[in-house]
């Protein structure tokens, strides 16, 4: 591959620049959650009826791979006891409730329930924290079951264990599996924006990049990784099954008839891509066909003009050198 007039260094460069979010906003913003966590832990001292056993950092801020775009973040709340709800409407009210009195001095708005989660909006940074709550029975690996994203129902999941699972794609290539995610991410931003019903979730995106990862793709260089990446989805379809056997064996997974199965690392019987249709996938692989071509015509341009334009197919005009 031709590295005349884009190059790793170059991508990189453009990642830092417009990409990732900056180190000091995250750092900000993970403040920002300690004392929301902190609130919510004094509130529990002063009520002990409030059996609140975790607060946790989840989601991409948690796991590195957030962009320069985030504007929210998830906060994973384990409460358990015999007189936590076990309705998902009732939940939800029953930790609003609870979080407006830890924060009297919100306004009601800023503290909303939602479909999976209760939004507390923070009217200074303008940043939301999505706290999702979680029931949790004792389980030593952190075991609940949380409000699902996509329709609202209960799904089992482990927090600690779904942040460990990245971690450990991390420490395999240190920095450049976060950093490829968050370049595949803001691939699939754009598409969503320019392509109508276009879907492909950050979770599916780092669950195909750790396939990749364990099965010995090298992503320290990162032309060639976004290149086997769109190459990945554009020959397979995905159409094979994903799954990994860090926390169960491969022959406990449930049985799936969906046109994509890529399994949730900690829970083998959830298939965390059930919702996406034969043409959300047609939608996925035209858009990797797109973005693969004119990585390959960017490699084999004769001059940076022309070399630019074709990234900018991939990134978008804000992609410069």
């Amino acid at each position: 591959m031709s590295r005349e007039h884009v190059g790793h260094r170059d991508i990189l460069r453009f990642a830092e620049d417009r990409v990732n979010l900056p180190r000091e906003k995250a750092s900000e913003y993970r403040a920002q959650v300690r004392r929301l966590r902190e609130r919510l832990e004094g509130y529990v001292a002063e009520h002990p009826d409030f059996t609140l056993r975790k607060m946790l950092l989840s989601g991409s801020l948690a796991k590195g791979t957030a962009l320069r775009s985030l504007n929210d973040i998830d906060v994973a709340c384990y409460i358990s006891g015999a007189d936590a709800p076990q309705s998902i409407n009732e939940l939800l009210t029953y930790l609003a409730e609870r979080l407006r009195k830890a924060f009297p001095n919100f306004s009601p708005d800023q503290v909303q329930p939602q479909t999976y989660s209760v939004t507390v909006s923070f009217r200074g940074s303008g940043l939301d924290v999505d706290v999702v709550p979680i029931l949790y029975d004792g389980d030593p690996q952190w075991y609940g079951n949380l409000v699902s994203q996509e329709d609202g129902s209960f799904l089992k999941t482990s927090i600690p264990l779904h942040l460990d699972f990245a971690s450990k794609r991390k420490k395999a290539q240190e920095y450049h599996f976060a950093q490829v995610v968050r370049l595949v991410k803001y691939w699939a931003k754009r598409q969503k924006q320019e392509r109508d019903g276009f879907r492909f979730k950050s979770f599916m995106i780092e669950l195909v990049m750790a396939k990749l990862c364990d099965d010995g793709l090298d992503l320290s260089d990162y032309p060639e990784a976004l290149q086997h990446f769109f190459t990945y989805i554009a020959t397979s379809g995905l159409a094979d099954q994903i799954a990994f056997s860090d926390y169960y064996p491969l022959s406990s997974i449930g049985t799936f008839t969906e046109p994509v199965r890529i399994i949730d690392p900690v829970n083998a019987l959830n298939n965390a891509s059930r919702l996406y249709t034969t043409a959300n996938v047609d939608d996925i692989v035209d858009a990797a066909l797109d973005a693969g071509d004119a990585i390959d015509a960017a490699l084999a341009a004769p001059n940076k003009q022309l070399t630019i334009g074709y990234w900018q197919k991939v990134f978008g005009p804000a992609f410069q050198v």
